[in-house]
C-alpha cells in the first residue's frame, strides 16, 4: 500500500453563526431518523490554483462565508440527539457552531485525476471524521486544504440525519455564493431557495388505516447469503475505480438496451441504462452463485412526488430507496434491457401511497436496509456540487473523501452530459468488472 499524502492542520476551529439564531430544539422527521442514515456525508471537492490568488485573506473570506451560511442553516450549528423516548432524533440548537480546518498537503492537483491508490487515500483532506454523529459532535465540519502547487481542496462532512445530498448541495451553494458576494443582510436573506425545516411532512400520520394491503417494499426483506457475500467485502481489501462515461457511451447503452429488451418498452434514461450497466458488470465481476439474489439500491427523490408536493427549499432527507431485484443468473444473462427494466420498474412503484408506506415501516419497526447481495447507486452529479465556486473557479473534481463500495454518479468538469462512476470493488474482481464497465456491449 502506498504511504498515506502528508497534510499539515495549520488551524481548526469552532465557527458559530454571525448572528444570532433561534434557540430551540427541532425534531427530525421518521425518514431522517432511520438507523442507516446514522452517518457523515463526506465531499470533496478539488479547486485549480489562481494566480495572485492570497490563501491567507481567502481562508478568512471562507471561514466569513462558513458563519454567514450558519444563520439560515442554524441546524447545522446545532447538535443532533435521539429523543428521550427513542421515537426520532432532534437537533438541538444553541448557535454551538460548526468546525473550520484550514490544512496543507504535499499533494499534487493532478493526483485526483484519477481514482485513489486505495480507499482511505484522501481521509486527512477531511481530518476530523465523525463516526457517530449522535455523541455531540459538530454535524458540519470544512476543511480547507492548500496543495503544494497551489491548488486546494474543500472537504466537507455533513451529518445525514439532518439532510439529503440535495439539501447539502444547496447549502453549499450559499456558503459559495457568500465567499464571493460579500452580500448585505438583506441580501442574505433574499437567497433563494431558502431552507424549509417542515419535517413534520415526512412523519406518520396519527391515524392510518390499515386493511392488510400495505405496500410491499422489497428494500427491506432479508435475502439469503449464499456465497459469504458479507464477509467477503469485509475481509477483501477493496481497490477504488474510477470510470467517466461521456454522451457517446451513454447514447450507445440506450441503444444497446432498447435492442435488448421487450418491444413494448419505452425509452431507458441515462441513470437506468448506466446503473443497469454497472451493476451486471459489477455482478460478473464478483463471479457469485448463478442463484444468489441480487439487489441495487438507489436513492428516489420524492419532493414532487408525495401529495401534497415539499416546499421549494426542503433541506431534510427527502428520498426513498428504490430497489431493483434478481438472481445473478438472470441479470448476467438476460442482457442490458432487462437490468434497465428492473431499475425503470423500481422508480415506478415509488409513488404517494409508496412513501408513505415506507414512512410508517421506518417509524414502527425500525426497517433497515440489508447489505447481502446488495449494491447502492448514489447519484451526486444532479446535485449541483459541481456549481460550487469558492472564488477560484469551479471544481475541476467533485467526489468523495473515502471512496468505498458505496457506487457514486459523479459530475465530470466541464462535461455536463457525461458521469464519472466511482465505486471500489475487492482485489480479486477490480480488473474484470473495470473490463466489463469499459466494453459497453457484452
Amino acid at each position: 500500500m502506498a504511504l498515506a499524502s502528508s497534510v499539515h492542520v495549520k488551524e481548526a476551529t469552532v465557527i458559530s453563526p454571525a448572528e444570532p439564531t433561534p434557540t430551540r430544539v427541532l425534531s427530525l422527521s421518521a425518514i431522517d431518523s432511520q438507523l442507516f442514515l446514522r452517518f457523515t456525508i463526506e465531499y470533496l471537492l478539488v479547486f485549480r490554483a489562481r494566480p495572485g490568488l492570497d490563501p491567507a485573506a481567502t481562508a478568512v473570506r471562507i471561514k466569513s462565508a462558513l458563519a454567514r451560511s450558519l444563520v439560515p442553516y442554524y441546524p447545522l450549528a446545532g447538535r443532533v440527539r435521539a429523543k428521550q423516548d427513542g421515537s426520532c432524533l432532534e437537533v438541538v440548537c444553541r448557535g454551538q457552531g460548526a468546525v473550520f480546518i484550514e490544512a496543507f498537503s504535499d499533494q499534487y492537483i493532478n493526483e485526483f485525476e484519477r481514482a485513489p491508490k486505495y480507499v482511505t487515500q484522501w481521509r486527512k483532506l477531511l481530518s476530523l471524521h465523525v463516526a457517530d454523529v449522535l455523541k455531540g459532535a459538530p454535524p458540519l465540519v470544512v476543511q480547507l486544504t492548500w496543495l503544494k502547487d497551489g491548488a486546494a481542496t474543500l472537504g466537507v462532512g455533513v451529518n445525514h440525519c439532518i439532510c439529503d445530498g440535495i439539501g447539502s448541495a444547496e447549502f453549499l451553494n450559499l456558503f459559495a455564493e457568500l465567499s464571493t458576494s460579500y452580500p448585505s443582510h438583506h441580501q442574505l436573506a433574499d437567497f433563494k431557495p431558502k431552507p424549509i425545516w417542515d419535517r413534520h411532512l415526512l412523519n406518520p400520520l396519527p391515524v392510518r388505516n390499515h386493511h392488510g394491503n400495505s405496500v410491499s417494499q422489497p428494500e427491506f426483506n432479508r435475502i439469503p447469503d449464499l456465497c459469504g457475500f458479507v464477509s467477503r467485502f469485509s475481509n477483501e481489501r477493496l481497490v477504488p475505480t474510477s470510470i467517466t462515461f461521456d454522451k457517446r457511451c451513454l447514447n450507445e447503452l440506450k441503444k444497446i438496451a432498447l435492442s435488448t429488451c421487450r418491444p413494448s418498452e419505452s425509452a431507458y434514461t441515462s441513470f437506468e441504462v448506466l446503473s443497469a450497466h454497472v451493476w451486471r458488470s459489477w455482478a460478473t465481476s464478483l463471479k457469485l452463485p448463478s442463484n444468489q439474489t441480487l439487489k441495487l439500491l438507489f436513492s428516489i427523490n420524492v419532493r414532487n412526488r408525495v401529495k401534497p408536493s415539499l416546499p421549494s427549499g426542503y433541506c431534510g432527507n427527502a428520498f426513498v430507496l428504490g430497489c431493483a431485484q434478481t438472481s445473478v443468473k438472470d441479470l448476467t444473462e438476460k442482457g442490458l434491457g432487462y437490468a434497465s427494466m428492473l431499475v425503470k420498474r423500481a422508480k415506478e412503484r415509488v409513488n404517494n401511497e409508496y412513501v408513505k408506506s415506507v414512512i410508517d415501516s421506518v417509524s414502527q419497526s425500525r426497517a433497515c436496509p440489508d447489505s447481502v447481495g446488495v449494491l447502492i447507486v448514489s447519484q451526486w452529479s444532479r446535485l449541483g456540487l459541481e456549481r460550487v465556486d469558492l472564488g477560484m473557479g469551479r471544481p475541476i473534481h467533485v467526489g468523495p473523501i473515502c471512496c468505498d463500495r458505496y457506487c457514486l454518479f459523479l459530475p465530470v468538469y466541464n462535461q455536463t452530459d457525461a458521469v464519472k462512476v466511482m465505486v471500489a470493488v475487492p482485489t480479486s474482481a477490480v480488473d474484470k468488472y473495470e473490463h466489463l464497465a469499459r466494453s459497453l456491449c457484452w
